[in-house]
């Protein structure tokens, strides 16, 4: 099986706009892609996760992949599948969660001379002179088409203002671009850029009288994929800082039933042959099934050691055994305490597992806390400094769990 042909297996490939000829060149190992990132963050998300993972998986196959990180493209903000306007970032924000995004991206691609590149678009976006751009570029789209795009139909209603009108015409300069510099001859996104991408192809046949190609993925950041991409606390962050390693491994350890095989088959490395071997599981089954999903998409994004840890912490925690030194933890510091005493509602919040004081009152009242293991009955229980010194366990529903101390940790 070629890779083009394990990409269909898996229920990678939505739309194609030449797939014989892009079976072709990826099979061969002779496609130049790009993938583009908006740094609406300072931290990639699961969102990226699966574009990130084709490129590596396309990377391995010989084809060279270009992150394109949008430091221009993300002074305006993609509208697709929005109902309002972004927030406007200033330069210096875009900038930094760039930088960010280059740290991250290396992870997961081999960059340097021959292999795979990172390019900032705001190489070519930002010192653009308007009445230049719009001169030599505006012939080339039509209205009426652009109005029909499915990428601007959720805002038409509402309003849609011409600053963000403007971004399928920055996204098909970028791969006009791309092209002209890197030799880059595919551009691959989510099902929902299609509009966007098609105008980029268009653009090259306009401009150079040249063939180029596009494919959309089926991102798990579209349709019930935005639903995956989310938890109780927000979105699932690649930075360890901002998702821990334990909460990542929990996250994909409690995907719902119905999403495990099509999770392993559009984010894992494991081979076709096992996950399908593994599609008729139920029960325990399927429960051994989402520790194997967890273990190695936690061990892809932060490595074995911590994928280890964030096992031994869940079985520790679920399953009486393991090391519970592995489970989230947090340091109270010395201005949390008043008087040398702090209420169960404040840990609760400063530890992470409550969004507010009066998130943590409902739920202790409505029994659903437990504090060093014995249920939380009273939301002015206090707790002193020496009660923590060994680590004190707080557990939030069936499934989130905290161990707070004092000072250094234990």
């Amino acid at each position: 099986m070629g890779v083009y042909e394990e990409l269909r297996a898996r229920g990678l490939i939505a739309q194609v706009t030449n797939e014989e000829e892009i079976r072709e060149m990826v099979n061969a190992g002779k496609a130049c892609f790009y993938i583009g990132f908006d740094p609406t963050a300072d931290s990639l998300h699961v969102g990226h996760f699966m574009a990130l993972c084709l490129m590596k998986r396309l990377q391995e196959a010989g084809n060279r992949p270009i992150a394109l990180v949008g430091g221009g493209t993300g002074m305006i903000g993609d509208p697709s599948g929005r109902s309002d306007m972004r927030q406007l970032m200033t330069v210096e924000i875009i900038d930094h969660n760039c930088e960010c995004f280059r740290r991250q991206m290396g992870r997961f691609i081999e960059f340097g001379e021959g292999k795979a590149m990172m390019v900032n678009n705001a190489d070519w976006l930002r010192d653009l002179n308007f009445m230049e751009f719009i001169r030599d570029i505006g012939p080339c789209f039509s209205v009426n088409e652009m109005l029909r795009a499915r990428c601007y139909v959720n805002r038409l209603e509402q309003g849609l203002s011409f600053f963000e009108f403007s971004y399928m015409l920055m996204q098909a300069y970028d791969f006009y671009m791309l092209y002209q510099k890197y030799g880059c001859n595919m551009q691959f996104g989510g099902d929902d850029q299609w509009s966007n991408m098609l105008a980029g192809t268009e653009l090259i046949r306009k401009k150079l009288q040249k063939d180029a190609h596009a494919l959309t993925i089926t991102l798990l950041t579209n349709k019930e994929g935005k639903k995956m991409g989310k938890t109780a606390k927000g979105a699932v962050w690649l930075d360890p800082d901002k998702t821990s390693p334990y909460d990542f491994y929990q996250y994909w350890r409690n995907v719902d039933d119905a999403d495990v095989i099509k999770c392993m088959k559009l984010l894992t490395f494991i081979p076709l042959e096992e996950i399908q071997s593994m599609e008729s599981l139920e029960g325990a089954g399927l429960n051994k099934a989402k520790e194997r999903l967890a273990y190695h998409l936690t061990e892809l994004v932060h490595g074995s050691e911590e994928a280890k840890k964030a096992q031994s912490a869940a079985v520790a925690i679920f399953g009486g055994g393991g090391d519970s030194e592995n489970m989230p933890k947090h340091v109270l510091e010395e201005g949390d305490f008043q008087d040398g005493h702090i209420d169960i509602m404040q840990v609760l919040v400063l530890c992470g597992l409550a969004k507010s004081r009066s998130d943590a009152r409902r739920n202790i009242q409505q029994g659903g806390v437990t504090a060093g293991g014995s249920k939380a009955q009273d939301i002015a229980q206090t707790f002193s400094k020496e009660d923590f010194e060994n680590g004190m366990i707080f557990q939030w529903g069936k499934k989130k769990y905290v161990k707070v101390y004092s000072g250094p940790k234990a």
